[in-house]
């Protein structure tokens, strides 16, 4: 058993250890720099362009600024914005809520209502509305999640003109109080949707596969035979066996808040994590790799 743990832990050192180094080099390799984002297209000043590059510790060599991001990034310093000369930490702190109220809301609908299709659809398996939701189930569930999004704004925000189809809140209004929800919750609707589409799928599928793997069991045929009832032998037996699975992949899903979520909040302009990693790739703004302040 220790060295399973032992195992595990040198695993997820490593595995970590790589993605930075990845993360690192594919931002590095990549065409451009921070500083020519910061100085502008029309700006070439070479003087200029060594004071910026010596004051944010380009000027080091690769390693050397490697060894530095690996080091401020495992005592939690994320760096420092080279466009915005902000804290990064700061900077997710500030969309971390966001991100957290669009992924985690369309996490809890999807699990719901792909839970409960999937117990429908098992009890009444091969009717009309089972193969129906299952074929709906399948197209949702290849469809691109971007590709998604944009089909529902040019349905409900362009033609009926439903939801808006940017943002989280309407700027020019200033709501306050409750006023500020409901319009949150309006902005909120279409990416939500978007998400809910895109994942509730698999928990109804594995939710109906599960339910009628279990239902086909021995003990519950055992169980028929005892004349006991339908409604208790499903509650008691069939929905606490087949619900494993269905738990198990709302856990795993929660990973998809970071790619899935990020691709949703830059369709609809979300002010979330996803759409600032966007504007910080364009601008190449990764981290700067000193410590402390920069002068």
């Amino acid at each position: 058993m220790k060295r399973f743990i032992v195992r595990r832990i040198i695993s997820g050192i490593l595995t970590v250890l790589v993605v930075f180094t990845l993360n690192f080099a594919l931002v590095k390799s990549a065409p451009g720099d921070p500083i020519t984002s910061l100085m502008g297209k029309e700006t070439d000043d070479p003087v200029l362009r060594e004071a910026l590059m010596e004051k944010w510790g380009l000027d080091q060599p690769v390693p050397v600024q490697y060894f530095n991001y690996l080091k401020n990034a495992l005592t939690g310093d994320l760096g420092t914005s080279i466009i915005y000369n902000r804290p990064v930490n700061d900077m997710i702190g500030e969309r971390m809520m966001a991100t957290i109220l669009l992924g985690l809301t369309s996490l809890i609908i999807a699990f719901v209502l792909g839970t409960l299709l999937g117990i429908f659809c098992a009890r009444h398996d091969g009717s009309i509305l089972d193969n129906t939701l299952s074929t709906i189930s399948y197209a949702t569930d290849a469809m691109p999640s971007f590709w998604l999004g944009l089909m529902l704004i040019i349905l409900f925000a362009t033609k009926l003109d439903l939801f808006p189809s940017q943002g989280m809140y309407n700027v020019r209004a200033g709501y306050t109080g409750f006023r500020y929800v409901l319009d949150v919750l309006d902005h909120l609707a279409l990416p939500c949707i978007t998400l809910v589409l895109v994942t509730m799928s698999g928990y109804f599928r594995i939710t109906k596969s599960s339910i009628l793997q279990v239902t086909n069991e021995d003990f519950i045929t055992t169980m028929r035979a005892t004349g006991m009832s339908e409604r208790k032998i499903f509650n008691k037996y069939i929905f606490r066996n087949a619900i494993l699975p269905t738990v198990t992949m709302l856990g795993i899903s929660i990973a998809f808040l970071v790619t899935g979520v990020s691709l949703i909040e830059i369709v609809f302009s979300w002010p979330g994590i996803g759409s600032m990693t966007l504007t910080a790739i364009n601008q190449r703004d990764y981290a700067r790799p000193v410590s402390g302040c920069p002068l």
